[in-house]
């Protein structure tokens, strides 16, 4: 079967159980959460299938655990709504630390793990990723950190670098072409403010004033009051923050003379948060995100199979068992191999098409939203496949 049949079909097979709402999408990068003792999981799946490797910190304290516990389930569902396929999935608990995501890995290939899935924080793949790669063994995480993501080490998961490259090119393309820009000084800031810059750059637009704030609010007006300063000269301002801060920084810019009729807001997926929608001065804004049709159709699912909501994150470990329970009914021995998982024309999943790279991050393709009283709306569908990809900006 040729790449482009193969994606096709493997796009038919994950849409029959398609995904998307939206909490926001975390900016936190690596938090790493209280673990408790790892207790034995039980396999998921076919027992003479191929075997799947499946990492999460279901051991960890809080929200950690709770959307771990949710990650699981939609693995389940996942083969449950593939038939069953020929996979066991063996499922290891980490705890959310590095030791305990090697000490996983370890295991799975001991094992026979064909592709291990997961883990979720940036510094549990890192570790896991040490072992999986010096056995040749693929894995497919769920950081959003691109810093570990390396050649076998693939990240299906929100990336911010996919965002910032979405909604920058969207406001290029509808005339906003000089940008006033706020990071927040952290890892998260700090990732995003350096991919604005490349992209910005790249699209032909410029940045009139960039500034930093720090997570203390009563310390954000000055900052603020630069980017405000410099208002006349733009007509967008960037805003990398979420919707704890976000509401707080656009108040004080409105104060400060900013103009939303004038000046547009945009932002990234952290602003795919209902919070926002109540939000006066928040009207009118842009942000990039994934379809949320699909992840309804999926909550809706996972609603009647457990009786209880999905983590917004446990689309990505429903994605990727789909897709390895597609690679392996159609795709033979070579079904894990780097020219398969990287197919440069993707796949279609839950929160839209999707495709790996070579070098391990990913790329998404995104609606761009706009807010509105209560609601939102698209005013930029996603794209359906990565040749419209370019279209759609």
């Amino acid at each position: 079967m040729s790449f482009r049949a193969f994606s096709l079909a493997l796009v038919a097979a994950l849409l029959a159980g398609c995904a998307g709402s939206g909490p926001s999408f975390s900016p936190n990068f690596s938090d790493e959460p209280p673990a408790a003792a790892a207790a034995p999981q039980a396999p998921i799946g076919n027992a003479g299938g191929v075997r799947v490797g499946l990492i999460l910190p279901l051991g960890a304290k809080g929200n950690a655990g709770s959307a771990a516990q949710s990650m699981r389930n939609a693995a389940e569902l996942a083969l449950a709504e593939f038939s069953n396929p020929s996979i066991q999935l063996i499922v290891k608990d980490d705890g959310g630390t590095a030791h305990g995501a090697q000490a996983a890995a370890e295991q799975l290939m001991s094992e026979g793990a064909e592709i291990v899935l997961g883990p979720i924080f940036s510094h549990a793949v890192a570790a896991a990723g040490q072992t999986t790669r010096s056995r040749g063994v693929p894995m497919i995480a769920f950081s959003n950190d691109a810093n570990v993501a390396a050649r076998g080490v693939y990240l299906l998961s929100f990336l911010p670098e996919t965002d910032v490259e979405r909604m920058v090119g969207y406001a290029v393309a509808n005339g906003r072409r000089s940008f006033l820009a706020l990071f927040p000084d952290n890892a998260y800031g700090t990732v995003v403010e350096g991919n604005f810059k490349q992209v910005v750059a790249a699209r032909g637009g410029r940045i009139v004033a960039l500034e930093h704030y720090p997570d203390d609010p009563q310390r954000m007006a000055e900052p603020i009051k630069k980017i405000a300063a410099a208002a006349r000269q733009a007509d967008a301002i960037f805003i990398a923050d979420a919707a704890d801060a976000t509401p707080q920084i656009v108040r004080q810019l409105v104060a400060s003379g900013i103009s939303p009729g004038r000046i547009k807001f945009i932002g990234t997926s952290a602003w795919d948060d209902p919070r926002l929608q109540s939000d006066a001065n928040m009207v009118g804004a842009w942000y990039a995100a994934p379809d949320a049709e699909g992840f309804r159709a999926f909550a809706k699912r996972y609603r009647a199979r457990f009786g209880n909501e999905p983590a917004r994150t446990a689309s990505l470990v429903f994605d990727a068992v789909s897709l390895v329970a597609a690679l392996v009914k159609t795709q033979g021995p070579n079904r894990f191999s780097e020219e398969i998982l990287a197919n440069p024309s993707g796949f279609a999943g839950t929160d839209g098409v999707f495709r790996l790279r070579n070098d391990g991050t990913s790329e998404r393709g995104l609606a761009i939203m706009e807010i509105q009283r209560g609601s939102t709306r698209v005013v930029s569908p996603a794209p359906k496949s990565f040749a419209t990809q370019s279209a759609s900006n």
